[in-house]
């Protein structure tokens, strides 16, 4: 898709914005100066607290977890395969219940607004999967209405969803996202949000400040032996990067 194919050409309705009741005071330039300067220091705050946060999650220990067998797109797939290769495994819990005929909105939102492409993941090590308790049918199904490209798996004849959390014991789904290392050749869990905290995955460094490894640029407060290169050194347009290997998707 181009980028002007992203653009919203409806019109405006500039009589409405102009009669809207509800607005910033209006002051003149020198005043919102002020105001706008005022806030910055507040926002750096926030900045380097983020930054703060983000060392601390490197620093959280890890559990394993049982390697269960979902089911992919192409038969049955191990939790430890959805790494397909990597380390590094990013899963976004999508709200799907076996009786639903179309996935949950709010997490369709986020899978249009927080989920990078996976090229841009790649250099980190990292493969991002989606699952849900669906049958994988209805899952590829409502996939290919939405244009996803994010291999998606269906856990819906598992306790892995019960086991972990992510639905309810009175029954219900729990949106979010979770992270796992793999090490040894099993899968431990390091990592998961829920609810508002997958807000914070609005962008690919949101996704790579959730990972173990984190951004793995010099910069950053991380333990020793973690992997660190420059900054933006591995950022790339994302027709620019080498092509993807090929791994057997779920």
């Amino acid at each position: 898709m181009s980028d002007t194919a992203l653009v919203d050409t409806a019109p405006i309705d500039t009589a409405l914005i102009d009669t809207m009741a509800a607005h910033p005071p209006i002051v003149d330039r020198g005043a919102w100066t002020a105001a706008r300067d005022a806030l910055l220091p507040l926002e750096k705050a926030e900045t380097r607290l983020r930054d703060a946060i983000a060392a601390q999650r490197r620093r959280l220990p890890m559990t394993p977890v049982e390697d269960y067998t979902f089911t992919g797109e192409h038969g049955p797939v191990t939790l430890s395969g959805l790494f397909a290769g990597r380390s590094q495994l990013i899963v976004h819990h999508f709200m799907f219940e076996p009786h639903w005929t179309q996935g949950c909105v709010s997490c369709s939102d986020d899978a249009d607004n927080a989920i990078p492409h996976p090229s841009h993941l790649a250099p980190y090590d990292i493969t991002l999967v989606r699952i849900s308790r669906a049958p994988i049918g209805a899952l590829l199904a409502y996939s290919a209405r939405m244009g996803w490209s994010v291999p998606w798996v269906s856990v819906q004849d598992t306790t892995f969803n019960e086991d972990w959390g992510w639905t309810k014991p009175g029954g219900g789904e729990v949106p979010g996202f979770s992270v796992y290392l793999r090490h040894g050749g099993r899968p431990y869990l390091t990592y998961r949000t829920v609810g508002r905290g997958a807000e914070l995955l609005s962008s690919i460094a949101g996704h790579l400040d959730i990972t173990p490894y984190g951004r793995q640029e010099a910069w950053e407060d991380s333990p020793p032996g973690w992997p660190r290169d420059d900054t933006f050194s591995k950022i790339r347009r994302h027709d620019e990067y080498p092509p993807l290997p090929q791994t057997t998707q779920p």
